[in-house]
């Protein structure tokens, strides 16, 4: 199924730096008619936003303050773009953090919002509310794929969107919605989450820190700018429940998730 992104409202959440920011520059760069920004960061948001709007000419990005672990203001996100573009068909949850010290609020961030983010696309988006149906992007990571002894917790984050995105990228939630799920597994990519990481991992675990900083080491690198590129394929060309991986600078590829009775351990 093809999607044309010309003419669309998108919503990027932690759309302030960053893969979000990438994001938004080439959601932009591809046609969209506007983008709203919603992060928790005012000033990197304000000035994302002005710089944006000077690039790409006329008023087609604004800034929401947005704290992601609050409801009403997530909701608040949805209803102001929607009031000020009078309308919304592309949603990025891409708002995460790595910090298993911290994992209530991890989980907030990497699971709580990306429900609640879900959840608000089919109410505002979709057909069975009234809406046109459209795309949401959930943003997992290539250690939803695979383990990584030095962010347990994270990694059990990202296997959860994962397997939120495949199950609303049925067949049963398209019929009723129109909204295609899909979903974004990007690599280790130059970004402050990934180069602080090794200040946030799990406390009183021996060398866990360092096990972290050499586990994300070890994989190849990337410019968000590739993320951003790879994301356009995928809203573009992805099919409803798909899972993407971009990493260590290479163009996106699709994966295959294996059933179950294929695992069976000989």
């Amino acid at each position: 199924m093809v999607f044309d992104i010309k003419g669309k409202i998108a919503l990027v959440t932690g759309g302030a730096a960053g893969i979000g920011l990438a994001y938004t520059k080439e959601l932009l760069r591809n046609g969209a008619k506007a983008v709203t920004i919603a992060d928790v960061d005012a000033a990197k948001g304000e000035d994302s936003a002005k710089k944006l709007n000077t690039e790409f000419g006329g008023n087609k990005v604004i800034f929401i303050r947005t704290d992601v672990t609050k409801a009403d203001q997530l909701e608040a996100a949805f209803k102001t773009t929607i009031n000020t573009w009078k309308g919304l068909d592309i949603v990025i949850n891409n708002a995460g953090i790595m910090n298993d010290a911290n994992w209530e609020l991890q989980i907030a961030i990497n699971c709580n919002h990306v429900v609640r983010g879900s959840l608000l696309a089919i109410q505002y988006m979709g057909k069975n509310n009234g809406g046109k149906g459209g795309v949401v992007v959930n943003i997992a990571s290539i250690l939803g794929l695979q383990e990584l002894a030095g962010c347990p917790i994270y990694v059990g984050t990202k296997h959860f969107v994962v397997g939120l995105d495949r199950s609303f990228g049925t067949p049963f939630f398209y019929n009723l919605t129109g909204i295609q799920f899909l979903t974004m597994c990007p690599g280790v990519t130059d970004t402050p989450l990934i180069s602080e990481a090794g200040r946030f991992a799990l406390q009183g675990m021996g060398k866990i820190a360092q096990e972290l900083v050499d586990g994300l080491g070890a994989m190849p690198a990337q410019p968000p700018e590739n993320v951003a590129k790879g994301m356009i394929t995928l809203i573009t060309e992805g099919e409803n429940g798909s899972v993407w991986v971009a990493e260590g600078g290479e163009p996106i590829y699709e994966v295959t998730i294996p059933q179950r009775q294929t695992l069976r351990k000989k």
